[in-house]
């Protein structure tokens, strides 16, 4: 050969001998195999090469010891089978795009055999040693990593995490967790729910401390848990004293009714905590239905609606869900929300009913009786919204307005007919004696629309009336001194002290219909109402009070009514509640006949 290919001294025609200091192409690459396959061996990670089939090709030391054999003897074996990745569509699909190298790696977890049996928590790997889909060499590196340690520690701090402390039942986040999962597994069937809370528990704590109250919850869980452990219904501690039981493959509502029951029998035993003998009962709320269109959330709601109810009725008693008693209160918690509202809307309009003298069946007064024209529900009568009214203050807007509107209304009757004047009954809540200057708002409003205060009647109820002091009491006394007349509403229901009706500014008793009703025929007669009434209505004379009967519903009862002295009727048999316009109208009518044949 011509021309040196090493330094001085070298002998150019020897090529069958190369200096010590270096090495061929091939010489290098074997030394860098040489290399990786003694640092592949050393490593502590288990790592294996596989090829394009996704066989083994060898197996380092620390994969051997990791899957207690003799890592030659994992040679060709396929990993898919090793590993479990086989039997996973989404990870065999993942697994084949890295052998291929048409991904950077894929990973995964599997639960790996060793040979002795014993099983392992595993982070698989896969990473091809070429990318871009030409298959190059077509090897790819496996690597195990042994995460059973973690695997356990991540357990445990979900167990903590997911039960209760104190009872070591489930928590409300793993009750949920399972609740959801069970109406979606159970979208074709039924789920159940029993929602407790004890009854009394906060009295437990405030008297005996918060050790004891935990150690009753302690066996309060325990009790629960024995008896749904046979039928394996999940108990969970929610917070507090409230617990729940989920049945989540129902066989009806029969199933979870008797499951109520049994945990009730299973708190009624008295409990011997710390030398205390504690004696708890169980409120329960019970829902069942299909799974295939609720929620958790929806299921809750509904338990905790029934579990409610249960309180409501009295306690130590289990309830079932009612959609329909459900869709009462959806309706009351609808009304109660849009009553200022409605007001504001215009939504409400008055009807009035005639007060009529029993002696000559004239047209006396007239009652104001409320009415809501509601978008959706249709028209409403005070039974359906008042109550509300007075729970949420709107009663004191709405009454002013009836106030208001119910003068204006017989300052125009009397305008049409001042020589027969009709005066207006109204009735007040006691919260607007309360909650306003129910004094202040009569004046201007009489002030305004002219009114004599005559002929403004405002009704309270007996229970209202009864006992009346401070402010109440002086709302009264200033109203009757401004010449308003004041009746009390369902005479005969409430304490009934007459005592009282001395004491008070009052001028007119209106006879609860239960006394009333007694009269409408002989066949109803009970000698007792009439008794009753008759005393009642010679006191309230002796008094100087008048006297109107409601609920008059025929001509045989108004006359015995009549016979025993009441003053003035009111019901059916003389009208119906009417719009404003058709009161003088039907004031004018011929004789009595005519009114209630309109009735």
């Amino acid at each position: 050969m011509n021309g040196p290919i090493g330094g001085p001294g070298e002998d150019p025609g020897d090529a069958s001998t190369t200096p010590p200091h270096r090495l061929t192409h091939g010489d290098c690459r074997s030394t860098r195999d040489s290399d990786f396959r003694a640092a592949f061996n050393a490593a502590q990670f288990a790592m294996a090469v596989v090829d394009r089939e996704g066989r083994i090709r060898s197996a380092n030391r620390a994969m051997g010891a990791l899957l207690g054999t003799d890592p030659d003897r994992l040679e060709a074996a396929p990993i898919a089978d090793l590993t479990g990745i086989g039997s996973d569509a989404r990870a065999r699909t993942a697994y084949r795009e890295a052998l291929c190298g048409r991904t950077d790696r894929m990973s995964c977890t599997r639960r790996l055999k060793r040979a002795d049996g014993h099983a392992l928590w595993a982070e698989i790997t896969v990473t091809p040693t070429t990318r871009g889909g030409d298959g190059g060499n077509g090897e790819a590196l496996l690597s195990v990593v042994d995460i059973s340690e973690r695997r356990a520690l991540q357990k445990r701090l979900r167990h903590l995490q997911m039960h209760d402390p104190v009872t070591r039942l489930p928590n409300r986040t793993l009750f949920f967790e399972r609740l959801s999962a069970a109406i979606g597994e159970s979208a074709g069937g039924r789920v159940g729910l029993c929602y407790l809370d004890l009854d009394g528990f906060k009295a437990v704590n405030d008297t005996l401390g918060h050790r004891v109250g935990d150690r009753l919850l302690e066996a309060v869980a325990r009790r629960l848990a024995a008896c749904t452990e046979e039928e394996g219904h999940l108990v969970a501690r929610l917070g507090g004293d409230e617990f729940a039981v989920l049945v989540d493959d129902s066989t009806g509502t029969s199933q979870l009714t008797g499951l109520a029951q049994a945990l009730q029998r299973a708190l009624q035993q008295p409990f011997d905590l710390a030398g205390q003998r504690i004696a708890v009962s169980a409120s329960i709320g019970v829902v069942e239905r299909e799974a295939a269109g609720t929620t958790a959330t929806g299921l809750m709601q509904a338990a905790d609606t029934t579990l409610y109810w249960a309180k409501a009725d009295g306690k130590a008693r289990w309830t079932l869900f009612d959609p329909e008693r459900n869709a009462h209160r959806v309706t009351r918690q609808a009304l109660s929300s849009t009553l200022r509202p409605a007001l504001e809307r215009g939504e409400f309009a008055l009807e009035y009913q005639p007060i009529v003298g029993l002696d000559d069946d004239a047209l006396h007064g007239a009652e104001a009786l409320v009415r809501w024209r509601h978008p959706q529900f249709g028209t409403l009568g005070p039974d359906r919204f008042i109550g509300l009214a007075e729970e949420n203050g709107a009663i004191v807007p709405l009454g002013r307005w009836v106030l208001a509107e119910s003068c204006r209304q017989a300052r125009r009757w009397l305008d049409e007919r001042p020589g027969t004047p009709v005066f207006v009954s109204v009735n007040v809540a006691v919260r607007q004696v309360w909650d306003s200057d129910l004094v202040s708002d009569v004046e201007q409003i009489l002030a305004e629309t002219g009114l004599p205060p005559d002929l403004l009647q405002l009704e309270l109820t007996e229970s209202a009336v009864m006992g009346s002091a401070g402010r109440p009491l002086q709302a009264l006394q200033a109203l009757s001194e401004m010449g308003v007349r004041i009746a009390i509403d369902d005479f005969g229901t409430g304490y009934s002290n007459l005592a009282y009706l001395s004491r008070l500014p009052v001028r007119a008793l209106k006879l609860d219909g239960t006394f009333v009703r007694g009269f409408r025929t002989a066949r109803h007669e009970n000698p007792a109402d009439e008794t009753i009434v008759t005393a009642l209505v010679r006191l309230a004379h002796q008094l100087g009070l008048t006297v109107t009967a409601e609920c008059v519903e025929g001509q045989e009862q108004a006359e015995r009514l009549r016979g025993i002295g009441c003053d003035t009727g009111q019901g059916w048999y003389y009208a119906r509640p009417m719009p404003p316009g058709a009161l003088a109208a039907w004031s004018g009518r011929d004789d009595t006949a005519s009114g209630s044949a309109g009735a």
